[in-house]
């Protein structure tokens, strides 16, 4: 696929899902962590009408994801027949009999197409919003002997924090079977991608211990939304109220920086984190907040 044609398949995709727009610096990061994947555009009389992706990421190299997104206006026309059929000829070329997609449970018209095919649904995750106009910035109460500080003001702190992330993330449900890369190679794909920052990622420190982190995945592609990526804490600290400081350092410093929503999708099983998101006043959401 040629510069003009990867564009050509963002622009589709970003114009099918505005509220999780992305950048061409971005996706062109996300593919670099990529084991390997293929791009695929589908036309109709010259104009693009849809577009494909499969890749085989490194924390679940068996389970390629793939996406297949068609234009309203193109619909009902074979396109997403054709790409699924292309995405499902490359992973068997790649000896891997299985697909993952994300589906939303709102769009029974994709929900039939996915279930049609043989798709069954393996975890469900739940969008939820915070509008930031409608909130006063929370207090940050971090317990005793723990301080809140961000990665830009530690930066000698990356192992500590990956040392969180090998904790954390195994205990994510819905994560459990997905592998967490080495360090050089998790410090360059989770935490330096053109959506991270430094002054947008918060430790948990107990002297000069990470003992949690919580951190944004931001976009140019949606300049006032803020995403949240993963908040972990050490096992043997979970239970104290750092999840809840490292959250409400989250939301004072997107509300003071200029931002109007924060967003997160959740397992549903993730009870602890769900509970905590209700009570800063996160509510089910998909598409931008009326």
């Amino acid at each position: 696929m040629d510069a003009r044609e990867e564009q050509v398949s963002l622009d589709v995709y970003n114009a099918v899902w505005p509220h999780e727009a992305i950048t061409m610096d971005e996706v062109r990061h996300f593919k670099a962590a990529m084991v390997d994947h293929i791009d695929l555009v589908a036309w109709i009389d010259g104009e693009p009408a849809g577009s494909g992706f499969v890749a085989i990421m490194p924390q679940r190299p068996e389970l390629p994801n793939t996406l297949i997104t068609v234009l309203a206006e193109a619909r009902g026309r074979g396109v997403g027949t054709g790409l699924y059929g292309a995405v499902s000829d490359w992973a068997r070329e790649h000896g891997l009999s299985e697909l993952e997609a994300v589906v939303n449970d709102d769009d029974p018209e994709s929900l039939a197409f996915a279930e049609r095919r043989g798709f069954v649904e393996d975890r469900r995750e739940k969008g939820v919003g915070l509008r930031l106009a409608e909130i006063e910035p929370p207090s940050v109460e971090p317990p005793e002997g723990i301080e809140i500080v961000s990665w830009a003001e530690r930066p000698d702190l990356a192992r500590g924090i990956y040392g969180v992330a090998l904790e954390a993330s195994p205990d994510v449900p819905g994560w459990e079977d997905e592998i967490v890369e080495p360090f050089e190679k998790w410090l360059v794909n989770d935490m330096q991608g053109s959506g991270d920052r430094p002054e947008a990622t918060f430790l948990a420190l107990a002297n000069d211990e990470v003992v949690g982190y919580a951190k944004f995945s931001l976009t140019e592609a949606q300049p006032k939304t803020a995403w949240h990526d993963l908040t972990g804490v050490k096992r043997a600290w979970r239970g104290r109220g750092i999840a809840r400081a490292l959250k409400a350092t989250q939301v004072r410093w997107a509300k003071e920086n200029g931002y109007e929503e924060l967003r997160t999708r959740n397992d549903e099983r993730n009870a602890p984190i769900r509970h905590l998101n209700r009570e800063f006043g996160y509510r089910p959401v998909r598409d931008p907040l009326d």
